[in-house]
């Protein structure tokens, strides 16, 4: 697409786009009577329009059945939750049989390992990159600990080469393959919330089999966001919320995946619960756990009906937009407000606002991570003042995350409009 700097040229993208009507199903915040420019879906998707019926629907289940609405009405709460399966999948890349909602993120991620880091006195390492999200250093440390292994010899971190940001796959591969002999787990997010690095995921995979490791994906970041094909990639597992680019809200439901492969393997443990039971025989109230088929047996907990709402209120917005149509508006959107950010350097005479985010599309989703070279939370503080809501991260970082289900091209140019006056 070759970008204009102009606001003419973004209202022109903005009817061409057919993705338009999208935005009126999400509930936009207000700023002074008028919609804000929202970029913060990395950290807390909008909700949906339709969230509110959803939820009314459950009450009302829950008002007119009560206990029974387990059992009867025009959803049944028992099987609620594998309503959402086929649209999951379908964002994730598995079969439906992979895929369960459940939980949150981080518990399903101790969960998870339960399975997936069996380490011995020879195989005990954990790879992982360098800087990742907080929880998931606070969980392999946890877990490391748990098996009786010092956190300092068992998690290897990856960190950028020497004045860069990024890492390279070749650098990743070569560190599997030089901690072969003793690694137990390599575990990757699918994107990096700083610096919105998004993983050749398909490569980490290979490799960690190839040295004989179990590999996990963390995809907060890049679930709703990026494609995936989890079930081709061959990864071991994988987990992520729902409330960032899937819509679900504040806290909502997270989600697993657990490849087919694993299904028959009785050397697996996990910590079991009646609701990962076989259904067939589940109300049998049986001694000894027989989990049910696929991911499902991996779950531990009665499924919460209101979080399921709203999950599935997001998933029906997902199954009409389609997927390739959001990553083609995703790329356009991304590289508009590259673009423009580039356009203003080059006008002021110097790099003001960096992007620490890859150049190279296929190597990231919907963010951009921008230093600012002078007065960052000045600048932050503007943006919040005039209407951009974007996501600050120390020292000098500003997350902008333009998301194709309800941004236009004309929120990408006010928002880099307000940026530069900001720095005026």
């Amino acid at each position: 697409m070759n970008y204009q700097n102009s606001l003419a040229f973004a209202s022109e993208q903005d009817a061409l786009d057919p993705l338009k009507d999208f935005r009126s199903r999400f509930l936009i915040p207000q700023h002074h009577g008028k919609d804000a420019i929202y970029l913060c879906g990395n950290s807390l998707g909008l909700q949906p329009a339709s969230a509110g019926k959803y939820i009314t629907d459950q009450l009302n289940t829950w008002q007119n059945l009560a206990v029974e609405g387990w059992f009867q009405g025009n959803d049944p709460w028992l099987n609620y939750h594998k309503q959402l399966s086929a649209s999951v999948s379908k964002i994730v890349g598995a079969n439906e049989n992979e895929v369960t909602v459940m939980n949150s993120l981080t518990v399903n991620l101790h969960l998870l390992m339960v399975s997936f880091y069996k380490p011995n006195t020879k195989r005990f390492k954990i790879i992982m990159e360098g800087g990742a999200f907080p929880s998931d250093q606070y969980a392999m440390e946890s877990q490391v600990k748990f098996h009786g292994f010092d956190p300092k010899d068992a998690i290897v971190e990856i960190f950028p080469r020497e004045g860069e940001l990024t890492l390279h796959t070749e650098d990743i591969i070569q560190k599997i393959n030089e901690h072969a002999d003793e690694l137990a787990l390599v575990l990757f997010a699918g994107i990096n919330y700083y610096t919105g690095q998004f993983f050749d995921l398909g490569a980490i995979t290979r490799a960690a089999h190839n040295a004989g490791a179990y590999v996990g994906f963390d995809l907060a970041h890049a679930a709703g966001n990026v494609p995936l094909k989890l079930h081709d990639w061959g990864a071991d597992f994988a987990c992520w919320c729902s409330y960032k680019y899937m819509n679900s809200g504040p806290g909502g439901i997270s989600g697993i995946f657990v490849h087919e492969k694993h299904f028959e393997n009785k050397e697996l443990d996990r910590f079991a619960g009646w609701w990962g039971y076989r259904e067939d025989k589940r109300f049998l109230m049986a001694p000894g756990f027989d989990a049910a088929a696929g991911a499902d047996g991996w779950q531990v907990s009665t499924s919460p009906i209101l979080l399921l709402a709203l999950f599935k209120a997001s998933m029906a917005i997902f199954d009409n937009a389609g997927g390739i149509n959001l990553r083609a508006k995703s790329m356009a959107l991304t590289g508009y407000m590259e673009f423009l950010i580039n356009e203003f350097n080059l006008q002021h005479g110097e790099e003001v606002f960096k992007i620490i985010t890859p150049v190279n599309p296929q190597e990231r989703g919907c963010q951009l991570s921008v230093v600012c070279r002078q007065n960052a939370k000045a600048i932050f503080k503007h943006l919040a003042d005039n209407g951009v809501i974007g996501d600050w991260r120390e020292p000098d970082v500003i997350r902008l995350s333009p998301v194709p289900l309800y941004n236009s091209f004309t929120d990408v140019f006010m928002a880099v409009q307000q940026m530069a006056a900001a720095i005026k």
